[in-house]
C-alpha cells in the first residue's frame, strides 16, 4: 500500500507543473526526461544547458510539446533567472564531475559547482520556485578531491538557502548516492570500450576499490520522491549496493587479465555517504537515509515523519554508511543484469 500511496502522490506532484533541470543533456537529464513523460503530464518541461549540439541530439529522441530547451550556462545568474519563470520544481544535476580534470582545473569546477550551485537558488529564490533538489556525490562525504568539495560546498549552500528563503515558499534539498551505471562517469564504458577493441587486459586503478552501484532509474525514482518526502534542508541518501570493481571487470569479461595502474589523482579506493562525523544528524528509513542540516532553522521541521508520511529513527553513534563495508555487495549476476539495463 505505501508503494501504491508513494506513486500516487508523485503522480499529483508533476502533474501540471513546469519543470527545469540544469544540466539536462546528460546521463541523468535524458533518463529523467523519459521517466517523467512516460508516468506524468506536466505543463512544461525545460532543458536547461550549455551545449547546443547535445541539446540538437537530445531533441531527435525527446520533443514532446511540453518540452523546452534552453541554451545557457549555470554560471549566468541573470540567464538561470530568466530560464525559472513560472517554473515549479528545479532539479540542479549540471556540474563538472570528472574528478582528475578537476584537480587539473581547479578554478573551473569551483565556478560551476559552487557559483553555479549560488546561482541555481537566487533563481530560484527570485522566481519564488517551490521546491529545488541538487544532485550530489558521495565523493562530497569526507572530500580528499576537489570535485568533491565543491559538491560539498554545493550542499551546504543548499541546506543554508531554506534560512535565507525568507517569505519565499521555496524549499531546498539534495541527493546524494554513488556511481551510476553506464553514466558517462562510469567505468562501465570505459571498460566496455576496451573489450570492443580487442584489449588484452582490463586496467584496474586498485584491486582493493569499491564502489557504491545505482541504476539511472533507481537514480531518478529517487530523485522524484524527494520532491514529495522533503520538507526542505535534507540531505537524502538511497540504500544501495555495493560493488568491488575486480568483480565488475570479471562479470564484464570473464577471463580477461586485470591489471594494477594506480589510482589517479583525487581517487580514493572506497567512498563513503554518511560520515561517522555526521551519524548524530542521520535518520535511517526504510529504504534510505537522511542527513539533517548542522545548522539551526528558523522554523524546524519533523525530519522525523517525511511528506510521504515515512518515519525515520536515529543511526548508532558512530555509525558510517560506507562502500568497503556495505552488507549488500553484488553478485557477478546481478552485476552482468545492471550491465544489461545500462547498455540498453
Amino acid at each position: 500500500m505505501g508503494t501504491l500511496n508513494q506513486h500516487y502522490l508523485t503522480i499529483l506532484m508533476f502533474n501540471d507543473k513546469s519543470i527545469l533541470i540544469t544540466g539536462g543533456t546528460g546521463s541523468f537529464g535524458k533518463q529523467y526526461v523519459k521517466t517523467i513523460l512516460e508516468r506524468y503530464n506536466p505543463r512544461k518541461l525545460i532543458i536547461y544547458s550549455r551545449d547546443e549540439l547535445k541539446q540538437f541530439e537530445m531533441q531527435q529522441d525527446y520533443h514532446a510539446p511540453c518540452m523546452r530547451y534552453f541554451i545557457g550556462d549555470v554560471r549566468d545568474r541573470e540567464r538561470m533567472t530568466q530560464a525559472m519563470r513560472g517554473v515549479d520544481y528545479v532539479i540542479h544535476a549540471a556540474a563538472l564531475k570528472q574528478v582528475p580534470a578537476a584537480e587539473y582545473n581547479p578554478m573551473e569546477c569551483v565556478k560551476t559547482n559552487i557559483y553555479g550551485a549560488e546561482n541555481v537558488i537566487h533563481a530560484a529564490l527570485a522566481n519564488d520556485v517551490e521546491k529545488v533538489i541538487a544532485l550530489s556525490t558521495d565523493k562530497a562525504a569526507n572530500p580528499i578531491n576537489l570535485y568533491g568539495a565543491t559538491k560539498l560546498a554545493s550542499d551546504k549552500l543548499f541546506v543554508a538557502a531554506n534560512n535565507i528563503a525568507g517569505g519565499h515558499r521555496t524549499r531546498f534539498a539534495a541527493v546524494r548516492y554513488g556511481n551510476v551505471v553506464g553514466s558517462r562517469g562510469s567505468v562501465v564504458p570505459f571498460f566496455r570500450k576496451r573489450i570492443a577493441e580487442g584489449a588484452d587486459h582490463l586496467p584496474i586503478t586498485d584491486f582493493r576499490m569499491t564502489r557504491f552501484w545505482i541504476t539511472l532509474q533507481q537514480g531518478v525514482d529517487f530523485v522524484l520522491n524527494g520532491f514529495a518526502r522533503m520538507h526542505g534542508g535534507e540531505l537524502f541518501v538511497p540504500k544501495i549496493p555495493s560493488v568491488r570493481i575486480v568483480d565488475l571487470a570479471s562479470a564484464m569479461a570473464p577471463g580477461l587479465p586485470q591489471r594494477s595502474v594506480g589510482i589517479r589523482p583525487g581517487e580514493k579506493l572506497h567512498e563513503v555517504m554518511c560520515p561517522a562525523d555526521d551519524s548524530h544528524l542521520t535518520l535511517e528509513f526504510a529504504d534510505h537515509y537522511v542527513i539533517k542540516p548542522t545548522i539551526l532553522f528558523a522554523q524546524l521541521p519533523d525530519f522525523n515523519l517525511n511528506g510521504l508520511g515515512e518515519t525515520g529513527h536515529p543511526v548508532p553513534q558512530d555509525f558510517e554508511y560506507h562502500s568497503g563495508r556495505n552488507p549488500h555487495f553484488l553478485t557477478t549476476d546481478e552485476i552482468i543484469a545492471c550491465n544489461h539495463i545500462a547498455a540498453s
